[in-house]
């Protein structure tokens, strides 16, 4: 391993610092912010930022006393995992820890100290753990007002702060909240004699990463926190980090990246924040922070090492890389991830996929895509849709005067966004030839042979419209069942041109005698959902023979609806083959290649006897 820190020198004054294979340097970044090309004349988050870094005078963004602040990450993003240490008897396992979490592709590690700097003998314990630590290190004792747990005396807190810049084996960086930094001249005093700085006049190495942590939200005052980190002469690295209020937070987070005038660490903190810690290496982010396990994640929606770098491919994630996305709600059980940044991987296609939580509604919807569209640097290149949008995604493309293909544009259902380069936007449904396909392999029949078939289709959403439109137009006989009348009859009228389909009444009014098949289109028995348990059927169904019984819910494989139809020995059709095909499909329609043949296949264990 690499010494911890090293400082290397460049003309013109100009010093780097290397930390492991990394180094930051004192370049200054371009005045300029391209401003995005507003879709229907609205305005763009990210103009405020913009106007927050030119209206800063020069003299004092720069800041001339200290170079250094001024700096820019040369090289990649780091992936940092945090440990937790609660008393000195855990030291040992903290340091083994720390050496598979280096292992698996960690190049930092942040020791949590909130509870051992509490023990009585927690000072030699800490020193210990710098002495041995696997990787360069932050050091990190976080008080509890900003989501750590130590409660202690704060002149105790900066004392030992002071014990580790100044030790044989100092970390490479000291944490402390931007609060507790501008409380007191005297602790700002105590805190300078402990770090490197540009009037540091002795052999220190450990640099201050000052920090701000807002479980509540987006700060209101979030550009001033982030003035106070840029006018810091002691702030090496800046940390910013917050709970999303939507995916649309994460924008904010990728500008103040972009125009960052000295290192940043800016991360959204749960659900929705999953995408700012994933594409930290695209905005140049100093590090994105990760657990050793999801067991022991130290703030909400922390992925684990081995997720980053295996599931997002974060090592290839560069400012070029194309970005794509599972856009629903709930979306957490979803295997899209997997399947495209493996298939991305395979075919060298410079993207990656992530899940994209929208919560159900139009306006969230609308205001949701369109930003993501806008975005200058995002470079969002397409998207899957799943429940609650998929009707959305249709009313939108046709808002914007984007494309729409023909499955989509009668069912008024789409379940893919694409993008080109030359901004042209289109929409399109996989999901109809996919569901289709499933159901007549499932049911021993090509889809020729589904002609006067009777089906029945539980469900009136965006997916039951794609399955009742394909299996219509394949001939098939589609009586729907579901909860609310109004969507139900809807479905029918917008359908019924293309086939035959009637609105049959609620779920009680199924009966399985006049059917050869059923498909559920709804929710239920989704993994993560509200109702992951339930089925659309009761326990005591019982079906003629020759019956089939599909779900569209992959997640779990085994839905109640399944179990019940498997119990009864009738051959089932598993969500997971038409999620398959309609990916592969959507594959295709960003990256102009086939998925190599077998992966997905490989990636979600589809039997080879099921596959098209």
């Amino acid at each position: 391993m690499d010494s911890i820190t090293e400082a290397t020198s460049r003309p013109s004054g100009a010093t780097t610092t290397r930390i492991g294979m990394y180094s930051v340097s004192n370049r200054s970044r371009p005045e300029r912010f391209p401003r995005r090309n507003a879709i229907a004349g609205r305005s763009c988050s990210g103009i405020s930022i913009a106007r927050f870094y030119r209206d800063i005078p020069r003299d004092r963004l720069m800041n001339r006393t200290n170079p250094r602040s001024a700096s820019t990450l040369d090289g990649m993003s780091l992936i940092c995992v945090s440990i937790f240490v609660d008393s000195p008897d855990d030291v040992p396992t903290a340091i083994a820890r720390a050496s598979d979490a280096v292992a698996e592709g960690a190049r930092m590690i942040e020791w949590r100290l909130d509870a051992v700097a509490e023990d009585p003998d927690g000072l030699p314990a800490i020193l210990e753990l710098l002495r041995s630590s696997p990787a360069p290190c932050i050091a990190t004792i976080r008080a509890e007002a900003e989501g750590g747990t130590w409660d202690g005396n704060e002149q105790d807190r900066i004392s030992l702060l002071e014990a580790m810049g100044t030790a044989a084996d100092p970390p490479a960086y000291l944490d402390l909240e931007q609060a507790a930094w501008a409380r007191s001249a005297n602790l700002r005093q105590k805190v300078r004699l402990a770090i490197d700085h540009e009037a540091q006049i002795r052999d220190i190495s450990s640099r201050l990463i000052v920090s701000s942590h807002d479980f509540g939200g987006r700060p209101a005052n979030l550009l001033a926190r982030v003035a106070e980190m840029i006018e810091n002469d002691a702030c090496a690295v800046g940390k910013i980090v917050f709970t999303a209020r939507s995916v649309r937070d994460n924008l904010e987070i990728f500008d103040l990246l972009t125009e960052r005038q000295k290192p940043m660490i800016a991360l959204c903190m749960g659900e929705f924040g999953e995408m700012s810690r994933v594409l930290a290496p695209k905005f140049g982010g100093f590090l994105t922070f990760a657990a050793s396990d999801a067991r022991t994640t130290t703030a909400p929606g922390q992925l684990t090492t081995r997720e980053l770098r295996e599931v997002f491919r974060f090592d290839s994630i560069k400012p070029s890389t194309r970005v794509y996305g599972l856009v629903g709600h709930p979306i957490g059980h979803s295997r899209g991830p997997v399947l495209h940044n493996r298939g991305f991987e395979a075919v060298d296609h410079d993207g990656v996929y992530l899940r994209i939580p929208v919560t159900p509604g139009w306006e969230s919807f609308k205001a949701s895509l369109i930003q993501l569209i806008e975005h200058p640097k995002l470079d969002f290149s397409g998207c899957s849709v799943t429940h609650p949008h998929k009707e959305n995604l249709v009313r939108l493309v046709r808002e914007l005067g984007g494309e729409i293909d023909e499955a989509s544009d009668r069912i008024s259902a789409a379940n893919t966004l694409v993008i080109e380069d030359s901004g042209r936007i289109r929409c399109l449904n996989t999901d109809v030839a996919a569901a289709v396909q499933s159901f007549a392999a499932g049911s021993g029949r090509d889809a020729t042979a589904l002609r006067g078939m009777r089906v029945a289709v539980f469900g009136a959403g965006g997916v039951a419209r794609a399955v009742v439109y394909g299996l219509i137009r394949a001939g098939a006989e589609v009586r729907v069942f579901n909860r609310t009348r109004d969507r139900g009859e809807a479905m029918q009228r917008d359908l019924e041109a293309w086939g035959r389909v009637t609105f049959a009444g609620g779920f009680q009014a199924f009966e399985s005698r006049d059917f050869e098949g059923l498909v559920n289109c709804t929710p239920l028995g989704m993994q993560g959902g509200p109702v992951s348990e339930e089925s659309c059927l009761g326990e005591a169904t019982t079906f003629p023979e020759g019956f089939v019984v599909m779900d569209t819910v992959y997640a779990p494989r085994r839905t109640p609806l399944l179990r019940i139809a498997e119990a009864q020995g009738v051959p089932v059709v598993e969500g997971i083959e038409m999620f398959r095909l309609q990916a592969e499909r959507q594959f295709a329609a960003w990256t102009g290649s086939s998925a190599p043949h077998g992966l997905f296949d490989s990636l979600l264990d589809v039997p080879k006897s099921n596959s098209a």
